[in-house]
């Protein structure tokens, strides 16, 4: 992964229930929390294992996640064009353990300070009612 010629991407899988929480509302927090115009890019990290990419796993997805792309891309909503690929997803493989809940783990190391927390801070302000 690392040299970015695997094909992979780094991705993290949402297990959700559209009764709670719906898959547009996913989107939405989505494209509001990365940058969907960079191709291969987000922030510091560069490769195509840092592509902006939706992995669908039906064809209702693929739809919904192509729609909200075109409504973004009608509003302007991004001064340059959006570049998420949307691809099926044939498989996910799991990070290895020392990845897992990394930020949770190194909050206090300097890429996580700088990079992660605004992140999430940014996230918690606006989707407040979203976190449960």
């Amino acid at each position: 992964m690392c040299e970015g010629d695997s094909g992979f991407a780094e991705a993290l899988e949402i297990e959700f229930d559209p009764n709670i929480i719906s898959y547009r509302d996913l989107l939405t927090v989505f494209f509001y929390t990365h940058d969907p115009t960079t191709l291969d890019r987000q922030g510091p990290d560069i490769g195509a294992q840092y592509r902006s990419a939706i992995f669908y796993t039906d064809e209702r997805q693929k739809a919904v996640a192509r729609a909200f792309i075109s409504e973004l891309e009608a509003t302007r909503a991004y001064e340059k064009a959006i570049v998420t690929a949307i691809e099926n997803l044939v498989v996910f493989y799991e990070a290895e353990d020392y990845h897992k809940e990394y930020y949770a783990r190194h909050a206090d190391q300097p890429y996580c300070e700088l990079v992660i927390a605004p992140k999430v801070e940014k996230l918690q302000k606006r989707f407040t009612e979203l976190l449960k």
